[in-house]
């Protein structure tokens, strides 16, 4: 299945008619391909986030479509979604349990989208799954895995969440802002982590990020956003005649 992503006409409206009305997302028109990375930058209050919670499903738009794979998705929240969608928090600490151990937080990424009854029990082949995968990041966890998530930096933390959003074979992974709480060594292994499980898995990818040279490095397709709509877009071809300067220049 192909899974592209199409948004038509999209309003996102919060407050309608009172004195605070906000228009998050005012009419975006935007058609992600599978397979593509797209970066979205923009300032604070541009609508890019909004535009992520949107695509998402944890909040639904006030006019407008979004389909996912030729299926209308408009009306569905988030939970309905999950089987295609993984998500990754600028907070860390969002996406694991703390209390629970990092074999306990695979186990419940694995099964997060199974029907009900449907269950992965953690068996010895299943062990040796995630110490397989948690030893690509070159870190050191996959003889650890007992320990509880809690204990990890921040940096470990989403490193594996982003491992563990591979584990029940989502299409669609968004990043919100994944590495604005890391230090610069952390935030660079999150970025080829995810980089890497991009191109593996060939996912729908799509980053909010204010770093230019993340969204240089890793976007086959960068996006500016203000005051809720798109004003500006690269597309793989023009991206790749384009030098690092130019893009700061061009998002000025």
């Amino acid at each position: 299945m192909d899974f592209e992503i199409t948004i038509t006409n999209l309003h996102k409206t919060f407050n309608p008619g009172k004195p605070n009305q906000v228009n998050a997302v005012n009419g975006v028109d935007l058609s992600i391909k599978a397979g593509e990375f797209l970066v979205i930058v923009g300032s604070n209050g541009s609508g890019k986030t909004t535009l992520l919670n949107l695509i998402s499903g944890s909040i639904l738009p006030t006019s407008g479509s979004i389909a996912i794979a030729g299926i209308n998705v408009t009306k569905l929240p988030d939970y309905s979604r999950s089987k295609w969608i993984a998500r990754v928090f600028q907070n860390p600490m969002s996406g694991t349990a703390s209390e629970l151990s990092i074999l306990d937080n695979f186990r419940l990424a694995a099964i997060r989208s199974k029907a009900k009854g449907l269950t992965i029990g953690i068996n010895e082949d299943f062990k040796k799954q995630v110490k397989e995968k948690i030893a690509l990041l070159g870190m050191g966890l996959e003889k650890k895995i007992e320990q509880p998530m809690g204990t990890l930096s921040g940096g470990q933390r989403q490193a594996l969440t982003l491992l563990m959003s591979i584990m029940d074979n989502c299409k669609i992974l968004l990043l919100d802002e994944p590495t604005a709480a890391l230090d610069p060594r952390s935030a660079e292994l999150v970025m080829r982590t995810a980089d890497n499980l991009s191109r593996e898995f060939k996912l729908t990818t799509i980053l909010i990020t204010h770093n230019l040279k993340d969204a240089y490095t890793y976007g086959t397709r960068l996006v500016q956003m203000a005051e809720g709509v798109i004003i500006k877009d690269i597309d793989t071809v023009r991206k790749a005649h384009l030098k690092q300067n130019d893009l700061f220049e061009w998002f000025g």
